[in-house]
């Protein structure tokens, strides 16, 4: 073997070498990741399966499609014990609320009545939440517009969730924060700041994948918010219907088929802890709702995303 040939056989060889220690390590990081533990809920809304009347045939439904928990609205107009008796029948968990006066009565609002009326219902679900064992209360902090600047809006909010922490406390029911299309916490290391300003462990952050996805990237924000995350709505999004459509055109996407990269959410939540944590934590679908073929689909969708 000539010197030239020689050198070909021990680079070819150090190739191969190579990757082969890569295809190792891969196999032993594959092989050395912990189980992944979330627990998969969808928002009652969805549930719109004309053969389902009553709530406990709703929660049935969704229980037989193999999802664990419900995410619900408060307040509403269901009775507590009829909601209460279809969780226990049917073993469907109400993981969570969402305070639904966020919008109409903003926690920022310049009137103090709607102020005081969004404090009062939001103490209404957390007592709620914590009558059905629910974790959370979802709540979207205030409203950013021409007429309520930022700042205002950053204290406000504050001083007025606030008001509802030693209740929150008190019941052991969580107040999550969400992400949502307000025109506030604009990036991750503003939203972990505004989580750490209450400066208590039961104010966290409600983490909506898709909709940081049209000015921003989900894993890079799972990455800095980390243990704050209380809960994940799962939903896509895409960008190419965004600019060729209009901003709200971005979400008319099947899960798993926009550009939130679920792999590297799933690795960054792997990271974090919140995938894998012994107490199963939630991913919560927030999507379009449908019939149970539809909703089977949601099921198998957010199988494979989660398992990505």
């Amino acid at each position: 073997m000539n010197d030239l040939d020689r050198r070909g056989f021990l680079l070819a060889g150090g190739a191969l070498a190579a990757t082969a220690a890569l295809a190792s390590a891969r196999q032993d990081g594959a092989a050395a990741r912990k189980p992944r533990t979330l627990r998969k809920a969808v928002g009652f809304y969805m549930v719109q399966d004309p053969a389902t009347k009553t709530i406990a045939e709703k929660f049935q439904l969704l229980r037989d499609l193999g999802f664990d928990g419900v995410e619900m609205d408060s307040p509403n107009d269901f009775q507590r014990d009829e909601v209460l008796a279809a969780s226990q029948k049917t073993g469907l968990v109400v993981n969570g609320l969402v305070h639904s006066k966020h919008w109409s009565a903003p926690f920022n609002s310049d009137d103090e009545a709607q102020r005081a009326e969004s404090v009062a219902a939001l103490e209404h679900a957390l007592r709620e939440a914590k009558h059905y064992g629910a974790q959370s209360v979802l709540v979207v902090p205030a409203v950013v517009d021409g007429a309520h600047p930022y700042d205002s809006a950053w204290k406000r909010s504050i001083n007025e969730i606030k008001k509802c922490v030693p209740l929150a406390k008190q019941l052991s029911v969580e107040i999550a924060i969400e992400n949502v299309w307000n025109n506030f916490l604009l990036s991750p290391v503003e939203a972990a700041q505004y989580v750490d300003a209450f400066q208590d462990e039961i104010v966290r952050f409600h983490f909506d994948i898709g909709n940081i996805v049209a000015y921003g990237w989900p894993d890079q924000w799972v990455r800095i918010l980390g243990p704050r995350i209380a809960k994940l709505h799962v939903k896509d999004y895409s960008r190419k219907k965004r600019d060729e459509v209009g901003r709200w055109a971005g979400f008319e996407v099947e899960l798993g088929e926009g550009d939130a990269d679920y792999p590297a959410v799933m690795r960054a939540l792997d990271e974090s802890g919140y995938s894998i944590d012994p107490r199963r934590r939630w991913a919560t679908a927030e999507v379009g709702g449908g019939d149970r073929v539809h909703l089977a689909k949601i099921a198998a969708q957010m199988d494979r995303l989660l398992n990505s």
